[in-house]
Order: structure tokens, then C-alpha cells, then sequence
């Protein structure tokens, strides 16, 4: 099974933070948690942008 990754788009921590409008630890911290899927490389972590929109995109709770 082979993957084009040429058109796929990885963020750094700080962008998808800033992104996000959270801090670095929480996205570190939903990376630990197996929430948002990461890459990682060294010691830094790749985020695919199409994660960062899905997760922005999916509601976590119905409130009202």
C-alpha cells in the first residue's frame, strides 16, 4: 500500500497551538493522550493538518 505524501501538511506543536487558540502543553498533552495523532522526529512532534482540522471541526460536548 503505497501513500502520496506529498500533498499532506505537518505542523509544529507551536502552530497547531496557536491554531487552536490553546497552550503547547495542552496540544502536547492531547498528543500523549492518543487524541490528536502526531509524527514524531527527534525530539519534536509533527502534527498532519488535516487532524488539527478534524479535531477543530468535531464537537467534544452537546451543551445546553
Amino acid at each position: 500500500m503505497t501513500r502520496d505524501l506529498s500533498d499532506v501538511r505537518f505542523l509544529t506543536v507551536a502552530e497547531v497551538a496557536d491554531m487552536m487558540r490553546v497552550s503547547t502543553m495542552t496540544v502536547y498533552r492531547m498528543v500523549h493522550a492518543g487524541e490528536l495523532p502526531a509524527i514524531r522526529f527527534g525530539r519534536s512532534f509533527r502534527i498532519p493538518e488535516s487532524a488539527v482540522v478534524t479535531a477543530i471541526e468535531t464537537p467534544i460536548a452537546d451543551v445546553g
